[in-house]
């Protein structure tokens, strides 16, 4: 009996490892016409893990004080072992995970997969995406360059469009009136203490909601539902072994060949209070309600309106009560779901290059 074999009969003698295998992976079956877009869910926990493992060795060098930030992150970059790749997978893989869920978002509502009984599957989803956002927004100051205090400026500026309470969260998020070190120790707070634990306890619940009402078939063909479909160990779980090469061989792409598209000139400025740049925009995630923002006159309506949206996103599956999943048979919720998403596009692309 070689070694590797008694670890397993050690592991099934106390545990009973293979009863767990047989039940929760070879048992659990899957749609049989489940393709790539269904693996998008667990390519975005990969994506998070690999988040995870090279934030927690930047921490190990980083230091959050207004006058060592920028320059400790170029020590790391320069000196620190292989500190310039963790850098680069951190920066990279936070945008490349924010991608993934918004692909994974459209796919689960182009296929219908947030009706009854996963209502709520959908909003811990929703809600995941949100974290994920925060993730993006307070890892924006940390490296505290001309780019990411401005950018940082001008999203903790937006609540001051609502009265009194407005002014209240400006101040709370920011510690003081305009952004500074107390702002880069609140976010750096809130990046690596106060969402890890919201957001893993988020994921343990989406999955547990994913495991039971089990993953929804395909609308557009006839499925043969989860008994006839195909074990989610080793079928499934290869697919998404290789939807995460991939999402790896793009990532270190961008890295060999693109190393500035997530890092501009201006995020190897150090951060100056008293000298503007021409051009500071936030995050490509946030360029399309900044936009929205602009081309309303009014700010406070502005907000109210994207708040509003973004209470009917979370709340969607609540409202959509029609039993028809098969987007293609309701021609005004498909239109509605391509208007959206070009709009959605078009703002981006509008608030980058305006």
């Amino acid at each position: 009996m070689t070694l590797w074999q008694r670890i397993i009969r050690w592991l099934d003698e106390r545990i009973g490892l293979t009863e767990l295998v047989d039940t929760h992976l070879k048992g659990y079956r899957v749609p049989s016409e489940a393709g790539v877009f269904y693996t998008l869910g667990m390519v975005a926990v990969v994506a998070y893990a690999i988040q995870a493992v090279t934030g927690f060795v930047l921490l190990i060098y980083y230091i959050p004080h207004a006058d060592y930030a920028f320059h400790g992150l170029q020590e790391i970059m320069r000196k620190a072992p292989f500190g310039w790749l963790f850098r680069m997978m951190h920066v990279v893989g936070s945008n490349m995970m924010v991608a993934v869920l918004f692909l994974h978002l459209f796919s689960v509502f182009f296929t219908g997969s947030y009706k009854k009984p996963r209502e709520l599957t959908w909003l811990t989803g929703g809600l995941m995406l949100l974290f994920a956002l925060l993730f993006c927004l307070s890892g924006y100051l940390l490296p505290w360059s001309q780019l990411s205090y401005w950018a940082t400026t001008i999203v903790t500026a937006m609540p001051t469009a609502f009265p009194y309470l407005g002014e209240y969260v400006t101040r709370l998020l920011r510690g003081t009136e305009h952004v500074s070190g107390v702002t880069l120790n609140r976010f750096f707070a809130l990046h690596v203490a106060i969402l890890p634990p919201f957001l893993v306890s988020l994921m343990g619940l989406h999955v547990f909601l994913i495991r039971r009402t089990g993953i929804s078939p395909s609308p557009f063909r006839r499925s043969e539902g989860q008994a006839g479909g195909y074990p989610l160990y080793p079928h499934f779980l290869l697919k998404g072994l290789f939807m995460v090469m991939v999402y790896l061989a793009v990532m270190f792409f961008i890295i060999s060949f693109m190393p500035t598209l997530f890092l501009p000139a201006e995020a190897n400025v150090p951060a100056d209070p008293y000298k503007t740049p021409a051009h500071i925009k936030p995050g490509w995630y946030f360029l399309a309600p900044y936009q929205m923002l602009k081309l309303i006159p009014n700010k406070f309506l502005g907000i109210f309106i994207e708040l509003l949206l973004l209470g009917v996103f979370l709340l969607w599956p609540f409202l959509d009560t029609k039993e028809e999943r098969n987007i293609m048979r309701r021609p005004l919720l498909l239109g509605v779901f391509l208007l959206t998403l070009t709009l959605w596009i078009l703002l981006t692309l509008w608030g980058k290059y305006s």
